[in-house]
Protein backbone atom coordinates (compact mmCIF):
# COMPACT_ATOMS: atom_id res chain seq x y z
CA UNK A 1 0.00 0.00 0.00
CA UNK A 2 1.43 3.01 -1.26
CA UNK A 3 -1.09 5.77 -1.31
CA UNK A 4 -3.27 6.19 1.71
CA UNK A 5 -5.50 9.31 1.45
CA UNK A 6 -8.91 8.53 1.76
CA UNK A 7 -8.11 5.31 2.95
CA UNK A 8 -9.22 3.81 6.72
CA UNK A 9 -6.83 3.08 9.01
CA UNK A 10 -7.84 0.78 12.72
CA UNK A 11 -5.98 1.24 15.45
CA UNK A 12 -5.85 -0.42 18.58
CA UNK A 13 -4.15 0.97 22.27
CA UNK A 14 -4.33 4.23 20.56
CA UNK A 15 -4.79 6.76 22.95
CA UNK A 16 -1.06 6.60 23.90
CA UNK A 17 2.81 5.37 22.93
CA UNK A 18 3.21 3.78 19.55
CA UNK A 19 -0.88 4.20 18.91
CA UNK A 20 -1.10 7.02 19.22
CA UNK A 21 2.01 8.24 16.97
CA UNK A 22 0.57 5.52 14.25
CA UNK A 23 -2.76 7.58 14.44
CA UNK A 24 -1.11 11.28 14.28
CA UNK A 25 0.97 9.34 10.91
CA UNK A 26 -2.21 8.09 9.74
CA UNK A 27 -3.69 11.81 10.09
CA UNK A 28 -1.33 13.44 7.96
CA UNK A 29 -1.04 11.10 5.22
CA UNK A 30 -5.42 11.91 4.59
CA UNK A 31 -6.35 8.42 6.13
CA UNK A 32 -9.78 7.94 7.80
CA UNK A 33 -9.48 6.96 11.70
CA UNK A 34 -10.96 4.47 13.84
CA UNK A 35 -9.21 4.53 17.05
CA UNK A 36 -9.77 2.04 19.70
CA UNK A 37 -8.78 1.92 23.75
CA UNK A 38 -9.31 1.02 27.34
CA UNK A 39 -8.31 4.91 28.04
CA UNK A 40 -11.27 6.73 28.14
CA UNK A 41 -9.89 10.12 28.87
CA UNK A 42 -6.96 9.89 26.52
CA UNK A 43 -8.70 8.28 23.66
CA UNK A 44 -10.80 11.03 23.60
CA UNK A 45 -8.51 13.43 23.80
CA UNK A 46 -6.78 12.28 20.44
CA UNK A 47 -9.51 12.67 18.92
CA UNK A 48 -10.19 15.96 19.46
CA UNK A 49 -6.73 16.59 18.53
CA UNK A 50 -6.71 14.78 15.14
CA UNK A 51 -10.37 16.49 14.10
CA UNK A 52 -9.02 19.71 15.09
CA UNK A 53 -6.30 19.34 12.50
CA UNK A 54 -8.93 18.39 10.15
CA UNK A 55 -8.86 14.48 10.72
CA UNK A 56 -11.78 11.83 10.38
CA UNK A 57 -11.97 9.81 13.44
CA UNK A 58 -13.86 8.37 16.20
CA UNK A 59 -13.30 6.50 19.19
CA UNK A 60 -14.48 3.46 20.22
CA UNK A 61 -13.26 2.30 23.70
CA UNK A 62 -12.56 -1.54 23.41
CA UNK A 63 -10.82 -4.15 25.56
CA UNK A 64 -9.33 -6.09 22.67
CA UNK A 65 -8.94 -9.46 25.47
CA UNK A 66 -13.15 -9.19 24.91
CA UNK A 67 -13.88 -10.78 21.57
CA UNK A 68 -17.11 -9.31 20.96
CA UNK A 69 -15.54 -6.06 21.75
CA UNK A 70 -13.49 -6.08 18.92
CA UNK A 71 -16.05 -7.49 16.89
CA UNK A 72 -18.32 -4.35 17.95
CA UNK A 73 -15.12 -2.31 16.80
CA UNK A 74 -14.74 -3.93 13.27
CA UNK A 75 -18.73 -3.61 12.45
CA UNK A 76 -18.68 0.09 13.44
CA UNK A 77 -15.66 0.66 11.34
CA UNK A 78 -17.75 -0.88 8.43
CA UNK A 79 -21.13 1.23 9.29
CA UNK A 80 -19.08 4.45 9.36
CA UNK A 81 -16.32 4.23 6.52
CA UNK A 82 -17.24 1.07 4.37
CA UNK A 83 -14.31 -0.27 4.44
CA UNK A 84 -10.75 -0.81 6.69
CA UNK A 85 -7.32 -1.13 4.67
CA UNK A 86 -5.12 -0.41 7.56
CA UNK A 87 -5.45 -2.39 10.35
CA UNK A 88 -3.04 -2.34 13.75
CA UNK A 89 -3.19 -4.77 16.17
CA UNK A 90 -1.03 -2.61 18.80
CA UNK A 91 -2.75 -2.97 22.58
CA UNK A 92 -0.37 -4.20 24.56
CA UNK A 93 0.59 -4.66 28.02
CA UNK A 94 3.10 -5.91 30.59
CA UNK A 95 4.05 -7.44 33.50
CA UNK A 96 7.46 -9.45 35.33
CA UNK A 97 9.07 -10.89 37.87
CA UNK A 98 10.03 -15.26 38.13
CA UNK A 99 8.30 -16.70 35.90
CA UNK A 100 6.76 -19.15 38.76
CA UNK A 101 5.79 -15.90 41.05
CA UNK A 102 3.46 -14.87 38.16
CA UNK A 103 -0.60 -16.74 38.95
CA UNK A 104 -2.97 -16.87 36.25
CA UNK A 105 -4.38 -13.57 36.68
CA UNK A 106 -0.81 -12.30 35.34
CA UNK A 107 -1.05 -14.94 32.44
CA UNK A 108 -4.64 -14.35 31.96
CA UNK A 109 -4.48 -10.67 31.43
CA UNK A 110 -1.05 -10.25 29.34
CA UNK A 111 -2.05 -13.20 27.00
CA UNK A 112 -5.43 -11.70 26.90
CA UNK A 113 -4.40 -8.13 25.54
CA UNK A 114 -0.98 -9.09 23.56
CA UNK A 115 -1.96 -12.59 21.74
CA UNK A 116 -5.91 -12.88 21.75
CA UNK A 117 -6.15 -9.24 21.17
CA UNK A 118 -3.77 -9.62 17.68
CA UNK A 119 -6.05 -13.07 17.18
CA UNK A 120 -9.65 -11.52 17.77
CA UNK A 121 -8.29 -8.29 15.43
CA UNK A 122 -7.58 -11.27 12.91
CA UNK A 123 -10.51 -13.18 13.04
CA UNK A 124 -12.97 -9.78 13.01
CA UNK A 125 -11.10 -8.17 10.32
CA UNK A 126 -9.20 -10.15 7.74
CA UNK A 127 -12.67 -12.12 6.18
CA UNK A 128 -14.01 -8.48 5.24
CA UNK A 129 -10.68 -7.34 4.01
CA UNK A 130 -10.70 -10.36 1.77
CA UNK A 131 -14.22 -9.52 0.55
CA UNK A 132 -13.22 -6.07 -0.22
CA UNK A 133 -9.81 -7.55 -2.05
CA UNK A 134 -12.19 -9.10 -4.62
CA UNK A 135 -13.03 -5.82 -5.37
CA UNK A 136 -9.94 -4.32 -5.82
CA UNK A 137 -8.90 -2.61 -1.96
CA UNK A 138 -5.64 -2.77 -1.14
CA UNK A 139 -5.03 -3.96 2.96
CA UNK A 140 -2.23 -4.02 5.17
CA UNK A 141 -2.11 -5.53 8.78
CA UNK A 142 0.24 -4.79 11.60
CA UNK A 143 0.97 -6.63 14.19
CA UNK A 144 2.80 -5.18 17.31
CA UNK A 145 5.49 -7.61 18.78
CA UNK A 146 8.73 -7.05 20.55
CA UNK A 147 12.40 -7.80 20.44
CA UNK A 148 11.06 -10.08 23.63
CA UNK A 149 9.35 -11.93 20.43
CA UNK A 150 12.57 -12.72 19.44
CA UNK A 151 14.64 -13.44 22.48
CA UNK A 152 13.85 -14.54 26.57
CA UNK A 153 15.54 -12.14 28.99
CA UNK A 154 15.10 -12.76 32.66
CA UNK A 155 12.22 -11.46 34.87
CA UNK A 156 10.10 -10.73 31.43
CA UNK A 157 8.15 -14.44 31.13
CA UNK A 158 5.02 -13.35 30.72
CA UNK A 159 5.22 -10.68 28.34
CA UNK A 160 7.91 -12.82 26.16
CA UNK A 161 5.44 -15.55 26.32
CA UNK A 162 2.97 -13.14 24.79
CA UNK A 163 5.38 -11.41 21.64
CA UNK A 164 6.99 -14.78 21.15
CA UNK A 165 3.40 -15.90 19.91
CA UNK A 166 2.43 -12.50 18.21
CA UNK A 167 5.43 -13.54 16.16
CA UNK A 168 3.99 -16.49 15.16
CA UNK A 169 0.86 -15.61 14.90
CA UNK A 170 2.50 -13.08 12.42
CA UNK A 171 4.05 -15.32 10.15
CA UNK A 172 1.61 -18.23 9.70
CA UNK A 173 -1.13 -15.10 8.79
CA UNK A 174 1.53 -13.99 5.88
CA UNK A 175 1.65 -17.64 4.94
CA UNK A 176 -2.33 -18.39 5.48
CA UNK A 177 -2.85 -15.12 3.37
CA UNK A 178 -0.72 -16.36 0.83
CA UNK A 179 -2.43 -19.96 0.46
CA UNK A 180 -5.59 -18.10 0.35
CA UNK A 181 -4.42 -16.46 -3.01
CA UNK A 182 -4.58 -12.75 -1.31
CA UNK A 183 -2.00 -9.97 -1.85
CA UNK A 184 -2.70 -8.18 1.71
CA UNK A 185 0.30 -7.27 3.36
CA UNK A 186 2.09 -8.43 7.09
CA UNK A 187 4.28 -6.35 8.68
CA UNK A 188 5.75 -7.85 12.40
CA UNK A 189 6.79 -4.97 14.17
CA UNK A 190 9.31 -5.62 16.53
CA UNK A 191 10.82 -2.72 18.71
CA UNK A 192 13.12 -2.63 22.27
CA UNK A 193 12.78 -0.48 24.33
CA UNK A 194 11.18 3.01 23.19
CA UNK A 195 9.80 5.18 25.90
CA UNK A 196 6.20 4.78 25.66
CA UNK A 197 3.60 4.08 28.32
CA UNK A 198 4.07 0.15 28.77
CA UNK A 199 5.60 0.51 32.15
CA UNK A 200 2.54 1.86 33.56
CA UNK A 201 0.11 -0.67 31.95
CA UNK A 202 -0.50 -1.69 35.30
CA UNK A 203 -2.41 1.25 35.48
CA UNK A 204 -4.81 -0.58 33.18
CA UNK A 205 -5.26 -4.35 34.56
CA UNK A 206 -9.30 -5.01 34.67
CA UNK A 207 -10.45 -5.14 38.49
CA UNK A 208 -10.54 -9.27 37.86
CA UNK A 209 -7.12 -9.53 36.60
CA UNK A 210 -5.95 -7.77 40.19
CA UNK A 211 -2.70 -9.62 41.39
CA UNK A 212 -1.37 -10.19 44.83
CA UNK A 213 0.90 -8.44 46.37
CA UNK A 214 4.23 -8.32 44.30
CA UNK A 215 7.13 -9.99 45.14
CA UNK A 216 10.42 -8.58 44.95
CA UNK A 217 10.88 -10.05 41.47
CA UNK A 218 7.79 -8.40 40.16
CA UNK A 219 9.17 -4.69 41.74
CA UNK A 220 12.19 -5.19 40.37
CA UNK A 221 11.26 -6.04 36.97
CA UNK A 222 9.15 -3.19 36.93
CA UNK A 223 11.93 -0.96 38.22
CA UNK A 224 14.06 -2.17 35.65
CA UNK A 225 11.37 -1.76 32.85
CA UNK A 226 10.78 1.68 33.74
CA UNK A 227 14.47 2.20 33.34
CA UNK A 228 15.10 0.87 30.24
CA UNK A 229 12.06 2.43 28.67
CA UNK A 230 12.72 5.73 29.81
CA UNK A 231 16.38 5.79 28.72
CA UNK A 232 15.42 4.83 25.01
CA UNK A 233 16.62 6.85 22.38
CA UNK A 234 14.59 6.25 19.45
CA UNK A 235 11.03 7.79 20.05
CA UNK A 236 7.51 6.30 19.36
CA UNK A 237 7.17 8.63 16.86
CA UNK A 238 10.24 7.67 14.73
CA UNK A 239 9.26 3.93 14.65
CA UNK A 240 5.59 5.15 13.65
CA UNK A 241 7.97 6.36 10.48
CA UNK A 242 9.67 3.39 10.07
CA UNK A 243 6.84 1.30 10.27
CA UNK A 244 4.65 3.03 7.41
CA UNK A 245 7.95 2.81 5.41
CA UNK A 246 7.69 -1.11 5.84
CA UNK A 247 3.74 -0.58 4.61
CA UNK A 248 4.69 1.13 1.50
CA UNK A 249 7.80 -1.78 0.98
CA UNK A 250 5.33 -4.77 1.71
CA UNK A 251 8.48 -5.19 4.38
CA UNK A 252 7.28 -7.92 7.00
CA UNK A 253 9.74 -7.85 9.65
CA UNK A 254 10.87 -4.08 11.28
CA UNK A 255 13.61 -4.86 13.71
CA UNK A 256 13.49 -0.67 14.86
CA UNK A 257 16.98 -1.52 16.91
CA UNK A 258 19.22 -3.30 14.79
CA UNK A 259 21.48 -3.25 17.47
CA UNK A 260 19.73 -5.93 19.17
CA UNK A 261 19.81 -8.55 16.86
CA UNK A 262 23.24 -10.23 17.46
CA UNK A 263 21.17 -11.54 20.75
CA UNK A 264 18.83 -13.27 18.34
CA UNK A 265 21.99 -14.69 16.00
CA UNK A 266 23.49 -15.76 19.42
CA UNK A 267 20.33 -17.55 21.00
CA UNK A 268 19.56 -19.34 16.87
CA UNK A 269 23.05 -20.55 17.23
CA UNK A 270 23.19 -21.93 20.85
CA UNK A 271 20.14 -23.84 19.50
CA UNK A 272 21.52 -25.17 16.43
CA UNK A 273 25.07 -26.13 18.15
CA UNK A 274 22.70 -27.91 21.11
CA UNK A 275 24.22 -25.70 23.96
CA UNK A 276 21.83 -24.32 26.87
CA UNK A 277 20.37 -21.43 26.02
CA UNK A 278 22.55 -17.88 25.50
CA UNK A 279 22.27 -15.05 27.78
CA UNK A 280 20.20 -12.18 25.88
CA UNK A 281 21.80 -9.64 27.65
CA UNK A 282 25.35 -10.48 27.46
CA UNK A 283 26.91 -7.43 25.41
CA UNK A 284 23.90 -5.24 26.00
CA UNK A 285 24.30 -1.79 26.05
CA UNK A 286 23.20 0.00 29.46
CA UNK A 287 20.38 2.46 29.72
CA UNK A 288 21.33 5.50 28.87
CA UNK A 289 24.20 4.78 26.73
CA UNK A 290 24.52 5.40 22.75
CA UNK A 291 23.07 2.30 21.30
CA UNK A 292 23.15 3.54 17.93
CA UNK A 293 20.03 3.81 17.54
CA UNK A 294 18.98 6.91 16.11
Amino acid sequence: MRDFAERVAVITGAAGGFGREFAREAARLGMRLALADVDRAALHALVDELRAAGATAFAEEVDVAQDAEVARLAARTWAEYGAAHLLFNNAGVGCGGLVWENGPADWQWVLGVNLMGVAHGVRHFVPRMLAAETGGAPAHIVNTASMAGWVCPPLMGVYTVSKHAVVALSETLHHDLRLAGSRIGVTCLCPAFVPTGIADSERHRPPQAAPPTPTASMRLAQTQLARAVAAGRLSAAEVAQQTFAAIREQRFYVFTHPQALPSVRERVRAALDGEAPADPLAGRPQPGSDTGDR
